[in-house]
């Protein structure tokens, strides 16, 4: 499901398309709370779901983002404009609470209370959580109506209310339905939350950051936030719950972050270039984002050395942030798409600085030998029989083999070889492929598995070899057999030395080299 859901502000994909700011106005919804409708004598929260409009804001929001288009990242599209989602008051002291995907990496904001169609209140953002999807933003002025919190979240066949305005329509809406699942999956492709509340009161494009109501007392029970998508045939739709999101909120309106670096974007998987990773839309400025000097239209592929977005959600991402204070350097890599360039740096460290591709590395270190030029490959994602190894591979080597061998000592290695055809891969140098092996045995190390070509092969020696996931040493060997072929080896550990890895790549074109970076970048040993 996590794939198929979609968030809800304006552009369904558009992640960043709702923002605030602008001149306050009385006429805006900070005149006499008398005008608001029934209100709870004791709170003095409105408690009527036919009178709450007063206490729901439209949020536009203005600026370039980048995003992937239609046929994926090879398509990138800048969007320049305004996009609009929803909010709810939920202070009479003008606090709002919306969805961050409505107003991170904003250049202007501008909230346009209740009934008021024309005239927008100013307002300032204290702050957002990427991973939970949350934002706060307080209105200039007080005496706004507002609403309150349901006490707990809703168990099913309850009925609601979503309000809003969907499609950035000034005109409110209110749609009905019931709750049909209390705690769905919460993982989606721009946030990680323990769960989420799935119901079937309709919400589109816009309605994201407005609040979902128990239908009896007009409580928030829940903030929209996505919708599956249309192709699955379903009618289901989906809330931050308000246990998760109350508490978070609070924390928020004191002025802190929670779980963010200052990135609105996506968590993407593009099949065609096999690039996986957080795709990033906008950067908000002051952030330790921004001062990495992540642009718009970057991948952040890894952080810590742990790679991202490789089950198409935001979990892996939320997952390291959680592990860490908000001022922890953080290692991080970033592909910078439209450059071809890789950059490494740190989140509250080191700015990002380019890094040599593993082709130049290739290069440099066979000798001067040249390859001829091959056809580009496209790429696809294989696992091993144990589910240890994943790695992305040319769809062209369809000769694959994922079982585990076991050596003369009864050790067992699990592996995944790919070619055009295995065993001539194995037996001579005239055929291009790979093969991806682990030893969990503690038999292999960095210096007793490199591999020794040199009846039919030249080296210049290993160099050491560092993803940020993996360390130990790349070896090229060239004017490999009569096909003059090159042979890179790497063998490496996590830093905890559980493991060693070994990844093989004969390259008889410069296809076959471009393969081995992909290899390289996606490669990777699934140990929960």
């Amino acid at each position: 499901m996590t794939r198929r859901m979609l968030a809800v502000a304006l552009g369904a994909l558009t992640l960043v398309t709702a923002c605030g700011g602008g001149d306050d106005d009385d006429s805006g919804g900070s005149g006499e709370t008398s005008e608001a409708g029934d209100e709870d004598s004791t709170s003095g929260a409105i408690n009527d779901v036919d009178v709450v409009q007063p206490a729901i804001v439209r949020i536009v929001a203005s600026g370039t983002f980048i995003e992937p288009g239609e046929e994926g990242i090879s398509s990138v599209a800048e969007v320049t404009g305004a996009g609009s989602g929803s909010g709810a008051i939920i202070d009479p002291s003008g606090i709002v609470v919306t969805n961050n995907h409505v107003v991170t990496g904003a250049a202007s904001l501008e909230v346009f209370v209740g009934e008021n169609e024309t005239d927008p209140v100013s307002g300032r953002v204290l702050g957002v959580s990427e991973c939970n999807d949350l934002a706060v933003i307080d209105l200039e002025g007080d005496g706004y109506p507002y609403l309150a919190w349901a006490d707990e979240n809703p168990g099913t066949n309850v009925d609601v209310r979503a309000v809003g305005f969907p499609l950035g329509d000034p005109e409110f809406t209110v749609t009905s339905g019931i709750v049909s699942k209390a705690e769905a999956d919460g993982d989606t492709p721009w946030a990680s939350i323990p769960f989420t509340i799935e119901h079937d009161a309709n919400i589109q494009p816009g309605n994201s950051g407005g609040p979902l109501l128990n239908a009896d007392d007009a409580t928030i029970v829940g903030i929209n936030y996505a919708t599956n998508d249309p192709g699955t045939g379903q009618n289901q739709f989906f809330a931050i719950a308000a246990d998760e999101a109350r508490d978070i909120v609070e924390q928020l309106r004191e002025g802190d972050d929670v779980l963010a670096l200052g990135v609105n974007g996506q968590a993407i998987y593009d099949e065609e270039s096999g690039v996986v990773g957080v795709w990033v839309s906008s950067v908000e400025t002051g952030s330790p984002a921004s001062d990495a000097g992540i642009e718009p239209g970057d991948i952040i592929e890894r952080i810590e050395g742990l790679p991202l977005g490789t089950d198409g959600t935001m979990k892996d991402y939320c997952d390291i942030l959680r592990s860490h204070d908000a001022t922890d350097v953080l290692s991080v890599q970033v592909l910078r798409f439209a450059e071809n360039a890789r950059l490494e740096g740190e989140f509250n460290g080191d700015p990002l600085q380019p890094v040599a591709s593993i082709v130049d590395e290739v290069a440099s270190a066979a000798g001067g030998s040249t390859l001829a030029e091959g056809e580009a490959y496209e790429d696809t994602t294989i696992q091993d029989d144990t589910g240890l190894l994943v790695v992305d591979v040319p769809t062209a080597w369809a000769d694959i083999r994922t079982e585990t061998v076991t050596d003369d000592e009864g050790f067992e290695y699990p592996q995944i070889i790919a070619a055009p055809d295995a065993q001539g891969f194995l037996d001579t140098y005239d055929v291009p492929g790979m093969s991806f092996a682990i030893d969990v045995n503690g038999v292999k190390t960095v210096d007793n598995w490199a591999s020794d070509f040199s009846a039919d092969c030249a080296t210049d020696g290993a160099v050491p070899y560092d993803d940020g996931a993996y360390a130990g040493t790349l070896e090229v060997w060239y004017d490999c057999g009569p096909a003059a072929s090159q042979v890179a080896v790497i063998v490496a550990q996590p830093p905890g030395d559980e493991f060693t890895v070994r990844v093989v790549v004969q390259a008889l074109t410069t296809a076959d080299v471009e393969a081995f970076e992909r290899i390289i970048q996606s490669f990777r040993v699934v140990t929960e």
